[in-house]
């Protein structure tokens, strides 16, 4: 059962109209595209349609506002195309404020999208809030301590979390034991199954002042989660709107395969660049810190004499583990990632650890893993 390697696809195009991928190819679709009404994607996305700019010329927020979704709602369509029968889609948007000829308003982007995905019949599941933190001292918007002026900060965004028809079906035993290859530790789940997450952003470092302005790339812990939570090794993830490509490192980090499209072709070099020097030590402490901190979890689980004794065991992880289905959690580690063709990434696996990290590298056990790739 195990894979020994994925393969990664950057295409530089319009998501608009995926043409290369074919129906139902697709298990999990993980992306955050421009946010419609915030002001840094207003070029990209009136390339889309003139129209936008020149609703925003005329002062019609409401107007521009649906123009650009307009515009996404051509994305979901093909995000239901592609998509297998019970593959997930898991969207990261922001709602936007926005004052337009002297009106302050919001801007709800992320129940606009509920409602395309709704209306392709697609189902909505329970959401996620991603709760950024933040440092600003003078948050607040408005007239200060002044009632009746003020206005209370966005201090979230959303990850919205659709399924295409029912439970995806697991019917032939190579199918269930890849499952529980897949399967995530008993406390991990208590965790990532919240539906607040508390992740810091993370910063950009591009020396190109165009891609800078619309680059707002996610923590690499929310790919990586929604990946491991959603789909099984050896899937396919999408991501249309790639950006700075760190939903591949997620997959690659996750024993996935993906494919992402990206309009501006600026961002090809920046993507290609981005993979070839994250290092495999970045990629191997991932996998390595999930298990510490599992060993770590049981430990302090048997120490408490109050807990009932586990029961279960990895022969895999040569570790207990909380519930049955964890007994077939297997991990493989990156061997190497290689650049097979300009637009074609290939990443070999092997499921020992090649003891490639070193102690300066890893990440301390007893810290949170909140992993950040700061490009």
């Amino acid at each position: 059962m195990d894979i020994k390697s994925t393969k990664h696809r950057i295409i530089i195009g319009a998501a608009q109209n995926m043409e290369k991928l074919q129906d139902n190819s697709i298990e999990l679709v993980v992306t955050s595209p421009p946010y419609p009404m915030i002001k840094m994607w207003d070029e990209i996305m009136a390339k889309q349609n003139p129209d936008i700019q020149f609703a925003l010329n005329q002062d019609e927020g409401t107007k521009a506002f649906e123009l650009m979704h307009l515009e996404l709602d051509k994305v979901w369509s093909e995000i239901k195309r592609v998509l297998i029968p019970g593959g997930f889609a898991c969207i990261n948007i922001g709602d936007a404020t926005r004052t337009i000829n002297g009106e302050f308003a919001l801007y709800p982007n992320h129940s606009r999208i509920i409602a395309a995905f709704q209306k392709l019949g697609i189902s909505n599941l329970p959401n996620i809030i991603w709760r950024k933190q933040t440092n600003v001292p003078n948050k607040f918007m408005g007239s200060g301590m002044l009632p009746s002026g003020a206005y209370v900060t966005l201090e979230h965004e959303w990850i919205l979390v659709f399924r295409k028809g029912s439970k995806r079906q697991f019917k032939s035993e190579h199918q269930k034991l890849k499952r529980k290859e897949s399967s995530f530790f008993w406390e991990e789940r208590n965790i990532w199954f919240s539906d607040m997450w508390d992740l810091k952003g993370t910063r950009q470092k591009m020396d190109n002042s165009k891609t800078r302005k619309r680059s707002a790339a996610f923590p690499f812990e929310l790919p990586y989660r929604l990946i491991n939570m959603y789909s099984l090794q050896g899937d396919t993830i999408l991501d249309p709107f790639l950006g700075t490509g760190t939903t591949t490192l997620a997959a690659i980090a996750s024993n996935r395969n993906s494919i992402g499209y990206e309009i501006d072709p600026i961002f090809f070099n920046i993507i290609t660049d981005n993979i070839n020097s994250t290092s495999l030590s970045f990629y191997n402490t991932i996998i390595q810190d999930r298990i510490d901190r599992h060993i770590k979890f049981i430990a302090e689980r048997k120490s408490d004499k109050k807990k009932k004794p586990i029961k279960h065991y990895n022969e895999n992880l040569k570790s207990p583990v909380m519930t049955r289905q964890e007994t077939n959690i297997k991990f493989h580690f990156i061997k190497e990632v290689i650049q097979e063709k300009p637009s074609i990434i290939k990443a070999r696996y092997t499921q020992a650890n090649p003891n490639i990290i070193s102690e300066e590298d890893r990440i301390p056990s007893d810290e949170p893993l909140q992993i950040l790739i700061d490009f």
